[in-house]
């Protein structure tokens, strides 16, 4: 028989089958969170951009919570509240369970760690809505689990750290808040969605809502590039050891000025040879000079 597909000629492999072996990958299996199943052709996969995860994660467990593949590209970030201060380790034993129904593609403890339990090319089953997560990176936060839900400090420079990488990675060229939800769906002016537009609950709670705006100018700061031709400097770097001192000039013979840590992402705006390293590189803070040995570039 033919194809429904591609029209060519195949054996059929089971009763009923009218798509050839090489066309089944582009029917979308779609889940609703009641519980059924259907099968419809909603998209070729040439036409979704090849999606990876984030370097940033520190630990993976994958739920079955998902509907498999998304059906849009990711171009939306919807922050969440855990409403309690849960390990990376907890929210996966959360989200483990098939009678949860419940999941997030990436979440973030009280030390900024980035945890990972729904890869970013399938949609998760975190914001009450389909639709919006079909485009967009959910994450759940550790939080006080009272009003008005607050983070740590760290735990909000994770949620920077990991929408710059989300941002660089899907080429999403600015974050966008507003705090309007008729904006839904208009990612050239609001590209950040929250969980209470769609569900009538407090999340994301009221201290990460009051401080997107401030997220989003971070985000920028780092994503932004005036330059028409970009130069070798500055880029990103994440920190890819426990601990690794900064010097006041590049190599070893230099006095320590402080440390930084696993995780973190600093903008490199120089670099030397010296002792001690392959190649040294200057912050752009200016507090001093890193190895680039214990470091992955960004971009």
């Amino acid at each position: 028989m033919k194809c429904s597909l591609c029209s060519k000629d195949f054996i059929p492999g089971v009763e009923e089958q009218d798509t050839c072996e090489q066309c089944l990958p582009s029917l979308i299996r779609l889940t609703d969170n009641k519980g059924k199943d259907e099968y419809q052709v909603d998209y070729l996969m040439d036409d979704i951009p090849e999606m990876s995860n984030s370097p940033l994660v520190s630990y993976t467990r994958l739920s079955p919570n998902n509907s498999g593949l998304r059906t849009h590209k990711i171009d939306t970030i919807t922050p969440h509240c855990v409403v309690g201060h849960a390990s990376l380790q907890t929210l996966g034993n959360i989200f483990a369970p098939i009678e949860r129904r419940a999941s997030s593609n990436y979440g973030i403890d009280d030390h900024g760690n980035v945890g990972m339990y729904v890869e970013e090319k399938n949609r998760s089953w975190c914001s009450s809505s389909e639709s919006n997560d079909q485009r967009a990176i959910t994450i759940e936060i550790a939080s006080d689990n009272f009003y008005p839900y607050k983070i740590t400090d760290k735990a909000l420079n994770g949620l920077i750290n990991l929408c710059v990488d989300i941002c660089l990675r899907n080429n999403i060229p600015k974050l966008l808040w507003k705090a309007d939800k008729s904006l839904i769906g208009q990612i050239d002016k609001q590209n950040i969605t929250v969980h209470r537009w769609f569900s009538p609950r407090e999340c994301p709670g009221e201290y990460i809502y009051e401080n997107l705006g401030m997220v989003a100018d971070e985000v920028n700061k780092i994503l932004y590039k005036p330059e028409i031709v970009l130069p070798k400097f500055p880029y990103l770097v994440i920190i890819d050891t426990y601990a690794l001192n900064y010097r006041c000039g590049p190599g070893m013979n230099h006095p320590i000025n402080g440390v930084v840590h696993r995780n973190e992402v600093y903008t490199i705006v120089e670099e030397a040879d010296g002792p001690g390293a392959s190649k040294w590189g200057r912050l752009k803070s200016g507090a001093g000079w890193i190895s680039l040995d214990f470091v992955k570039k960004m971009r």
